[in-house]
């Protein structure tokens, strides 16, 4: 049995209604995929993702991704934090997140936008430690400093999501007590850095994830030429993760149902309340 530990199932690409999701998420239980995890973007879809959670027998996490900072409001911590305070006892609720910083998109790399950033990173991070809830972290060519600010508000664990740094930086997140996701990106044999970091990772250190819409695996991927020519991008969704997670163990030559209980282990370790959750659905 496997566990999406990331997806978003509430985007668009799954319909106003979700009835894609709804699908998607029966297919992916056909397949052996156990939980997923949905975590919220921004304010608005706060009481989005937790219903679409309880609908779908998942979890849920809370908080406000670095891409959604330019439009968000400081009211939004507040309200975030009555999230958290109302919704504390919601087993569902398993992690602040999506939080981060984004040093990829160029008009997130202005200075005041990276301070920006960086407040509400640093703001979600105390809220995660007011709460004791773990962090998922949005990592995108700003490991280095969210290390950084992670060492100043340690949240005692998380998932550094479709991780994509060094061996220095993973070994610093693991040191932090988190796990690192891996996803579709390591299903494309061009990406030779990343199925090796995949390899040479320990085990306990993984969790997987498809980032559901984003992040479509190889299979799925229609390049600019394509989409030109006509071919539509297939839509990512979790019941692609068990295929993900066979190049996964391909790579590491071993038993991919060796790797699913280790993801399950892992994923539990870095946000501890999926543990009561697995037990019920059990």
């Amino acid at each position: 049995m496997w566990i999406d530990t990331h997806c978003h199932l509430d985007a668009p690409e799954f319909g106003p209604d979700h009835t894609l999701a709804v699908q998607a998420r029966e297919r992916a239980t056909s397949l052996g995929v156990e939980l997923c995890v949905i975590p919220a973007v921004a304010r608005a879809n706060f009481d989005v993702v937790r219903r679409l959670a309880h609908r779908l027998g998942d979890a849920y996490a809370l908080g406000i991704h670095p891409l959604f900072v330019p439009q968000a409001k400081e009211d939004d911590l507040l309200a975030l934090d009555a999230a958290l305070t109302e919704h504390r006892d919601d087993p569902r609720l398993v992690a602040v997140g999506e939080i981060g910083l984004d040093f990829f998109v160029p008009t997130l790399c202005e200075p005041a936008m990276r301070k920006r950033q960086t407040f509400f990173y640093r703001e979600q991070l105390r809220l995660a430690r007011k709460h004791r809830l773990p962090v998922i972290l949005h990592v995108r060519r700003s490991a280095d400093v969210l290390l950084k600010h992670l060492r100043e508000l340690p949240t005692g664990s998380g998932i550094a999501h479709a991780f994509n740094g060094s061996a220095q930086q993973a070994q610093a997140f693991i040191d932090l007590g988190f796990k690192l996701g891996f996803g579709g990106a390591v299903t494309f044999e061009p990406a030779l850095k990343l199925r090796q970091m995949a390899v040479d990772l320990s085990l306990s250190a993984l969790v997987l994830e498809t980032d559901a819409p984003d992040i479509p695996p190889q299979w799925l991927y229609a390049t600019a030429a394509e989409r030109a020519a006509g071919r539509a991008q297939g839509l990512n969704t979790p019941a692609e993760l068990p295929r993900i997670a066979e190049v996964m163990a391909g790579l590491r030559g071993m038993d991919p149902h060796e790797l699913a209980r280790a993801n399950r282990a892992n994923a539990c370790a870095a946000l501890p309340r999926l543990t009561a959750l697995l037990t019920q659905a059990g």
